[in-house]
């Protein structure tokens, strides 16, 4: 199979891309999509996305992690098939597509950045001294300081294999709140990818949601990443539910070709 691939990133994290709009792709197999992932022998990537038809939607972005298989919502790459689309001539003022988690909503400003509305959020529980929430995919929360000089990879890998998560897995994020109480830093060890990725949409978005500024209203958190700046828009109506979740960032493409996959 002769696959004509696209490749995008958002803030670091970054992703293989396909028009799957005639089903040619849709044979891919887990152990294929894994070695396309791999930085030394394949394309290289955090994860790869078919944008497919869906009727009643703009399309429908299928997941799946650089393991091979099938993910949960990907924020930022969410915000990459959006660019994706438009770049294949799917011109919209809002668009509406399916994901993993269900309908999503995006829009393009003239600068380019891509906002993509997360779905509401109903519960953050805490876990010791930390967080759990689900923005579309599970997170865990551990505020900290220093976070530059952390090692992430031991830290989040002794987590997120530990008794309590390793059969399901979880994304596990360390975030350090900055004196400016609208501003955090975030880094994240991803499942899936099994390490640390550059940049974690659904992962700034918990974050953000647990260091809201605003008891109650609309808060605005600025998130800053390995691969960049990302924003992160929400109403905190009480301590368990948060709507009009708007997730905010750039989302470029860096190159196409095609690959031969066997």
């Amino acid at each position: 199979m002769e696959l004509h691939f696209f490749k995008y990133q958002g803030t670091g994290n970054d992703f293989i891309l396909a028009d799957n709009r005639t089903k040619e792709y849709s044979s891919l197999t887990t152990e294929q999509i894994h070695r396309l992932c791999l930085r030394r022998f394949g394309i290289g990537a955090d994860g790869l996305m078919l944008l497919n038809e869906k009727d009643g939607f703009d399309f429908e972005m299928k997941y799946y992690n650089a393991d091979g298989k099938e993910g949960s919502m990907c924020g930022n790459g969410g915000r990459c098939i959006v660019k994706f689309a438009y770049h294949l001539g799917i011109h919209k003022e809002k668009y509406r597509f399916l994901a993993s988690d269900g309908a999503h909503e995006a829009e393009i400003d003239t600068n380019g950045i891509v906002s993509l509305k997360m779905y509401d959020v109903k519960n953050i529980r805490k876990f010791h001294n930390d967080f759990i929430l689900d923005t579309g995919s599970p997170h865990y929360i551990k505020l900290s300081s220093n976070v530059m000089e952390m090692d992430v990879f031991k830290k989040g890998y002794e987590i997120r294999h530990s008794k309590e998560f390793e059969e399901e897995g979880i994304n596990v994020n360390f975030v350090e709140q900055l004196e400016e109480v609208d501003k955090i830093i975030v880094r994240t060890f991803e499942r899936g990818v099994e390490d640390e990725t550059f940049s974690c949409g659904t992962g700034v978005t918990a974050a953000a949601l647990v260091c809201y500024h605003n008891e109650n209203g609309f808060n605005e958190v600025e998130a800053k990443t390995l691969g960049g700046k990302l924003s992160v828009e929400f109403d905190r109506l009480d301590d368990s539910r948060y709507e009009n979740i708007w997730l905010c960032g750039p989302a470029e493409k860096v190159y196409e070709g095609t690959v031969q996959v066997k």
